[in-house]
């Protein structure tokens, strides 16, 4: 799953691009940062699993900071061949030096542990996700497909396009309307340009189903004001 559409690749899609990866002697870098965080059943694939030969022409990156939420533990980590990790070894030793010895524990317990809590985190996620797809595309206007996974939508905002707010002003792109709904709504979303989306604004539905709701209410309320 990906930041910021919440979209993910089926494992005979992942197939076809390390096939032309190899076919055309290129590294493959895969982030599977939201490696657990998938829904309705979707099955996540790592492309090192693929096969030997695509294993030793990866870099796989991961850490705990999003299916663990454990973001201010600042625990990332990568797999790849030996040579390549010792290479990224010494870059790193050589920047950030290393973590805390408790951040690196913490860390092992849950690699290591139970998921239990991780299933449980992730089936509130879908069940938050399910609401906010269904309160999104009940604005006129807007548009939002289903998150694969990740805690992200992205709806696309661009059938508002055009229209102007209360001081007449015409709202263009991603920029000004995510701007129009802070200034109006007190709701803060992140811009699509930002990703090369320009029709698109990102959501993120990790936070309480309450704020998830009085938020997408208040984005409909903007958008009444709308003419």
């Amino acid at each position: 799953p990906s930041n910021p559409t919440g979209s993910a690749y089926e494992k005979e899609e992942l197939e076809a691009i390390a096939q032309c990866a190899l076919e055309n002697n290129l590294l493959m870098i895969s982030d599977e940062i939201y490696e657990w965080i998938v829904f309705d059943g979707f099955r996540h694939t790592s492309l090192a699993s693929l096969s030997k030969e695509v294993q030793n022409n990866c870099v796989v990156i991961n850490g705990v900071s999003k299916c663990y939420a454990m973001t201010g533990w600042r625990i990332g980590y990568i797999a790849a061949d030996a040579e390549i990790v010792k290479q990224v070894a010494k870059l790193q030793g050589q920047s950030t030096s290393n973590p805390c010895s408790i951040s690196q524990a913490a860390s092992i317990e849950a690699l290591t542990g139970p998921h239990d809590d991780v299933k449980e985190m992730v089936r509130q996620f879908e069940k938050r996700r399910d609401i906010v797809v269904k309160m999104l595309t009940a604005i006129p206007g807007v548009t939002c497909n289903k998150p694969k996974g990740s805690f992200y939508s992205f709806p696309d905002f661009s059938g508002l396009y055009g229209k102007k707010d209360g001081n007449g002003k015409t709202l263009n792109g991603s920029l000004e309307f995510t701007e129009y709904l802070l200034t109006t709504k007190k709701v803060a979303i992140v811009p699509g340009i930002a990703f090369g989306a320009d029709n698109h604004a990102r959501l993120s539905f990790a936070a309480s189903l309450d704020k998830i709701e009085e938020g997408i209410k208040r984005i409909q309320e903007a958008v009444e004001l709308l003419k």
